[in-house]
């Protein structure tokens, strides 16, 4: 079993950019993990890589997959998913995935509970964006069940939040810009999990915009 960033207690910071490529079992389908609990089967999250004209064998996902396209056209036989759709395929889905000029992905697996059996599908290039909790925040929900809640977040240059806490926890990509907090500043490319309970006041001084997930770590033990 790999256990590579498993313990859900512990604040993780990761530079996507600066980590290599590593080879999946078929050829052309390239990952960068950022979490992992399991062999070749796990609950993982990771930036995933088609080179175009690769494909993954036809699997089912009966714990789910969540993914974000971040660059390129990722495909299956239900669609084409341009860069910036949001997908959520629920537990017991399946499908045949491939890629015709190439993509870059930032995917979760196994990560939903039970009763969360939506399948989601979202163009954030024609979806309407709403006014966040202070001024220069625009927010675009992506989903919503039980604790769990996920959007895009849009920071205009300038932009303070206030100090406040994460019950549950909270996962973040940048996606683009400088995202900041005491703690440090987060270019596009990284990924961030804060855990439960912990607290920061996070800002943008050029502006930024980030993917971020809340509220699903609280029922993690620590350590799995």
């Amino acid at each position: 079993m790999i256990l590579l960033r498993a313990d859900f207690s512990r604040r993780e910071v990761v530079d996507t950019r600066l980590m290599p490529w590593e080879a999946s079992p078929l050829a052309g389908v390239d990952r960068k993990p950022l979490d992992r609990i399991g062999g070749e089967v796990a609950r993982a999250t990771s930036i995933v890589r088609y080179a175009a004209g690769s494909h993954f064998d036809a699997h089912e996902h009966p714990l789910g997959e969540e993914f974000l396209v971040l660059l390129g056209t990722f495909s299956d036989e239900w669609g084409d998913y341009r860069a910036g759709t949001y997908v959520r395929n629920p537990p017991g889905s399946s499908h045949r995935p491939f890629s015709r000029d190439g993509c870059e992905i930032f995917v979760k697996l196994r990560q939903f509970v039970p009763d969360d059996r939506k399948r989601i599908l979202i163009d954030t290039r024609r979806t309407a964006w709403l006014p966040g909790l202070v001024p220069g925040l625009s927010v675009l929900p992506l989903h919503q069940h039980g604790v769990e809640s996920v959007a895009l977040v849009r920071w205009a240059p300038g932009t303070r939040f206030k100090a406040h806490s994460h019950w549950g926890g909270e996962e973040i990509l940048v996606l683009d810009g400088v995202f900041s907090d005491e703690y440090g500043d987060y270019p596009t490319g990284t990924w961030l999990r804060n855990p439960h309970r912990s607290m920061h006041t996070p800002f943008s001084e050029q502006g930024c915009l980030i993917w971020v997930k809340v509220g699903h770590l609280e029922s993690l033990p620590e350590g799995s």
